[in-house]
């Protein structure tokens, strides 16, 4: 049997777009003589849907097109994600041969944890389908459907299947490939089948798609593996009688059978027969990549996606010669081009003259647009609008917080005038404990870095620097203790823990729940602890405020991790 995996990158709510799509590797996988071709889950919408789901007019055009697809799975067979109405909405595989829809799977587990709100929307499937395609059997699932170490897996391989194949839209995070492998290679060896993974591609809001399709055989190997992040279709010729005899040798499917009482009933749809000789070929195994390209290719790609799928031209980011500006419009001109990338310095008068050399020097190394335009003409007129009103008070937070917003309303002028998207420039450590102008810098339409750490942030320079054999980012930048530049020799670590301490408490606080408690028990310095799990509780308002941002880690702020802001629990 020679299987087709579509990884493609869909856009939620365009059907007409995501048919073509599915259409372009229908023909591809045709023209390579496959049996079988594989779409992502819910590919004919885009996942996550969300409440579109709620429009009945939505689902109607989702499965009308689905049925239109049908008609073009002719001497091939194809499984295609879409939303299915049938007295109640699933999330379903459309299984297509013949140029008609042959049969629906329905999504039996739902996720519902982290990202996922599935229940919302789906109702749970019950029923197994086994698809007999020239005497191989091949039992199609759903993304959760396989994550469960059980059915329904146990019960297609209990009934035949020597093939299961999953259709999934599973979301990123870093080394999240390895996991996948990991869990899938047991699904194929527990239950002795060959296993083919169909993953989603692309940016979708918060989340990234990043591909990484899998075939494994039945013993866990991989066969095949697609690119991450990029659109490809994985082609690969399997021997499915191999799985039998592993199964005859492996007596452990008998007793669990004989625990169950009986091999499960599930219907046989056939759907196919075996093609003539075919030349062999080789099947492409992608190289892992790893953690920091992983992170510099979700967030390209999340911030590529974003831009274009929302119909953004250019974006313009406010560079001060720091760090994290620094690292947001390198990754911009990557994932877009340097003539669609603005960089604009807003000087100050307690912004020094090497942080605003390095910033025209940084837009000349990217090859990007960059304009200065100074604020202290505009922040004195701000001064002495608000003397009368301030008179007697002494200065503090108020007049640093006024030069983020002016710098902010300077971008989101230019932004009004020309269509750029505001690229905000802070970064996770950042957003977690408050150290953050509202309607300032944390101003814009897309926050890249918002699930990046400080730490991570430095690491991230040094790699594009190395990657790109050159300093695209001044090597002065990345070494320059960090300053927000408000006031008068000013520096993070006045207001901050230093970042190499503070990270690790913000990793384990805000991505694994744990306590001040624990924490401190487990030798955190108490006084960084008490002052960070502090910050962190008091900047929820901010957060909500705040722009999408690409999703890289496990827990990210907004979808994942839900805290209320009005809330008097502290530990």
């Amino acid at each position: 049997m020679r299987l087709a995996l579509a990884q493609i990158n869909t856009v939620v709510g365009d059907l007409d777009g995501n048919a073509e799509r599915i259409r372009q590797r229908l023909a591809e996988a045709k023209g390579q003589h496959a049996d079988l071709v594989v779409f992502p889950e819910l590919a004919v919408t885009g996942y996550p849907p969300e409440d579109l789901l709620l429009r009945p007019s939505f689902v109607e055009a989702a499965q009308a097109k689905a049925e239109e697809l049908a008609r073009e799975a002719r001497g091939i067979v194809a499984l295609i994600g879409v939303p299915w109405f049938d007295r109640d909405l699933y999330n379903a595989c459309a299984v297509c041969a013949a140029g008609e829809i042959k049969t629906i799977y329905r999504k039996r587990f739902l996720p519902n944890y982290g990202v996922f709100d599935e229940d919302r929307y789906f109702a749970t499937g019950s029923d197994l389908v086994l698809l007999e395609h020239g005497g191989t059997l091949v039992g199609p699932t759903i993304c959760e459907d396989m994550w469960q170490p059980g059915p329904p897996a146990t019960e297609l391989a209990l009934a035949g299947a020597q093939l299961l194949v999953n259709l999934s839209a599973s979301p990123f995070h870093v080394l999240r490939d390895r996991e996948r492998q990991e869990m899938f290679a047991t699904r194929a060896r527990d239950n002795s089948c060959f296993v083919a993974f169909c993953n989603a591609v692309g940016g979708q809001d918060e989340l990234i798609f990043d591909g990484n399709s899998l075939l494994l055989d039945e013993e866990g190997r991989v066969l095949a593996r697609g690119p991450g992040f990029e659109e490809a279709l994985l082609i690969a010729d399997i021997e499915p009688a191999d799985a039998i005899g592993r199964r005859l040798r492996d007596v452990r499917r008998r007793a669990l059978a004989r625990d169950r009482g009986a091999i499960p009933e599930v219907p046989v749809v056939h759907v196919g027969s075996p093609r003539g000789p075919r030349e062999p070929l080789e099947a492409i195994i992608a190289p892992r990549l790893d953690e920091l390209e992983q992170m510099r290719l979700a967030l390209e790609l999340g911030l590529g996606d974003y831009v274009n799928k929302n119909g953004f031209g250019e974006v313009v980011v406010g560079v001060s010669g720091g760090i994290d500006s620094a690292l947001t419009a390198t990754l911009a001109v990557e994932a877009l081009g340097p003539q669609r990338v603005h960089c604009i310095s807003m000087p100050s008068r307690y912004s020094s003259p090497e942080t605003r050399a390095d910033a025209r020097r940084l837009a000349e190394n990217l090859g990007a647009d960059f304009r200065e335009l100074p604020i202290d003409e505009i922040y004195d007129a701000y001064e002495r609008t608000l003397q009368e009103s301030f008179a007697g008070r002494e200065r503090d937070l108020t007049e640093e917080n006024l030069q983020a917003r002016i710098r902010g309303v300077l971008l989101m002028a230019l932004s009004n005038k020309f269509g750029w998207l505001v690229v905000a420039t802070g970064n996770k450590s950042e957003l977690s404990v408050g150290y953050a102008t509202l309607y300032g810098d944390m101003a814009g339409g897309f926050a890249l870095l918002k699930d990046v750490f400080k730490t991570d942030v430095f690491r991230l320079a040094e790699h594009l620097n190395t990657r790109g054999g050159r300093e695209l980012i001044p090597q002065t930048i990345i070494d320059r203790a960090p300053s927000a530049e408000l006031r008068e020799n000013q520096l993070d670590e006045d207001s901050l823990p230093p970042y190499s301490a503070l990270d690790k408490v913000l990793a384990a606080y805000v991505e694994e729940d744990r306590s001040a408690e624990e924490l401190s028990a487990d030798g955190f310095d108490p006084d960084v602890v008490e002052r960070a799990v502090a910050m962190i509780d008091r900047a929820e308002y901010k957060r909500r405020q705040a722009p999408p941002g690409v999703r890289v880690r496990q827990r990210a702020f907004g979808r994942d991790r839900r805290t209320p802001i009005t809330n008097r629990w502290r530990g």
